[in-house]
């Protein structure tokens, strides 16, 4: 697996609590969603990604490598910055539609 469709993969998941207005991807709400539970999800797809980031570097060297939390740190800052388009669509695209009506 490329790192080009690694970043693609994760930029699918990054954007999926944004867009879906189940949560989980499978459980259907009778409220609207709240943002806390976004980020939750957001939380929970960041850990997804690094599961299959994960099985791609098993897949491609045969081994993990350890990491400190500095690599945390900037892979979750990555994840957020890949989540920004579902946000804006979100809270701004949405926003400025029912506006317009």
């Amino acid at each position: 697996m490329s790192s080009t469709i690694l970043i693609l993969i994760f930029f699918i998941i990054a954007n999926l609590p944004w867009i879906s207005e189940r949560a989980f991807l499978v459980i259907r709400l009778t409220k609207v969603k709240s943002p806390w539970l976004r980020l939750a999800e957001l939380i929970v797809f960041y850990f997804v990604s690094l599961l299959i980031a994960i099985a791609a570097e098993i897949q491609f060297s045969g081994e993990i490598f350890p990491q400190q939390w500095e690599f945390f740190v900037t892979t979750f800052s990555a994840f957020l910055v890949l989540a920004v388009p579902g946000v804006i669509y979100r809270y701004q695209w949405l926003a400025m539609q029912k506006h317009v009506e």
